[in-house]
């Protein structure tokens, strides 16, 4: 995929998910996400051709711009969307999917008490369509999978299968059941409601 065919994706994937977006125009100049998103792309590039130092300062600089630090060295599919975006962080051996969109202030980070062993799997996966609350800290070399939802402020640490809910310090699955609300999707919604 060309590079004008995936910055036209990722305009259309933000203004799907943010009814805030007027315009392309807007979205391209103002959004910091994408920033980030588009940056990062071309500093994994440049982590996988083995220019690690040039990589690492196009992302921490980026990381000044806009708050957002993604490690060059972290895989992610199309059509990331990140919303609000300061002070998401997603560590060096994570991987993200398709269609993820993470709010403010997630993280997708490692837990470790022991040494690291360079090349080791510290950070979570992330399946396709994975949405991730504000505040949110997703730990370690776990399996989120594909289209669940986590709630604002959750601490998860274990995996979870595809379609899950999952809420709470530390966050445990919720019972779900798909609602079909005019205009929208099947939205996950908790069986507590």
């Amino acid at each position: 995929m060309g590079v004008i065919s995936r910055i036209r994706e990722d305009l259309a994937m933000a203004r799907a998910h943010d009814p805030a977006a007027r315009s392309n125009v807007e979205v391209f100049l103002a959004y910091s996400g994408l920033h980030a998103v588009w940056s990062y792309r071309i500093a994994h590039r440049m982590w996988v051709a083995g220019l690690y130092l040039p990589a690492r300062l196009v992302s921490q600089f980026t990381r000044f711009l806009t708050g957002i630090e993604i490690h060059p060295g972290a895989r992610i599919g199309r059509r990331l969307f990140i919303d609000h975006g300061m002070g998401v962080v997603i560590g060096e051996t994570a991987d993200v999917g398709d269609d993820v969109m993470l709010y403010h202030g997630v993280t997708l980070g490692g837990k470790t008490r022991h040494g690291v062993v360079r090349g080791e799997k510290r950070h979570p996966t992330l399946g396709d369509g994975v949405t991730i609350g504000a505040g949110a800290k997703v730990l370690g070399p776990i399996t989120i999978g594909a289209w669940s939802t986590i709630g604002a402020n959750a601490v998860v640490t274990r995996d979870a299968p595809p379609k899950s809910l999952l809420l709470g310090i530390p966050a445990t699955i919720q019972p779900v059941r798909t609602q079909t609300i005019e205009g929208a999707r099947g939205l996950p919604v908790s069986d507590e409601d």
